[in-house]
């Protein structure tokens, strides 16, 4: 093996393992950290596949503004610590067999894959030309995004605006 294709393993197992850290924690300030993780490690394999501009859009966007933004909102949201509950086995269960369901599946799609040695060829694209491209052709979708993450931040303000207010001696309830 490659030390391309240890550094990819190495990788792929961390953005795994944050992935799950990340869904399976209570707390949601260590969640978003765990989420921050996996955003870091999936930015650093899109740069190993050859997408420098892809990492470098990973970690400003999703890692840097999106989860920056999460944090504000669960910071406004106060929200408390969930009570400590177990989990039944009758929970576990079918968790479990979909689990090893799709570990199976996937482990016999790249087994089986007749190009599983041939390597991949990288694609580059420069950044002007994949800003013409998704501007030219994708215009009303990028428009539409952008309106719906202003209309989120709209929503968290609002929805941490009325929480968490003290009455200040000086302060005069209309």
């Amino acid at each position: 093996m490659t030390l391309y294709g240890t550094i990819f393993y190495i990788l792929a197992a961390a953005l795994v393992l944050s992935t799950a850290l990340a869904v399976t924690r209570r707390h949601p300030v260590h969640a978003i950290v765990y989420l921050v993780l996996s955003f870091w490690a999936s930015a650093l394999l899109f740069y190993l596949l050859g997408a420098p501009l892809l990492a470098a859009f990973e970690v400003i966007i999703y890692a840097g503004a999106v989860m920056v933004l999460f944090l504000f909102v669960v910071m406004m949201l106060k929200l408390e610590k969930l009570p400590e509950s177990r989990f039944s086995v009758a929970q576990w269960v079918p968790a479990g067999l979909l689990s090893l369901l799709f570990l199976v599946v996937g482990g016999l799609a790249v087994l089986t894959d007749p190009q599983a040695g041939v390597g991949l060829q990288t694609a580059r694209a420069e950044p002007r030309a994949l800003g013409r491209f998704v501007f030219e052709k994708y215009w009303l979708p990028v428009e539409m995004i952008s309106l719906l993450l202003l209309v989120a931040l709209i929503a968290a303000i609002n929805l941490g605006k009325g929480r968490g207010r003290r009455k200040i001696s000086g302060d005069v309830e209309s």
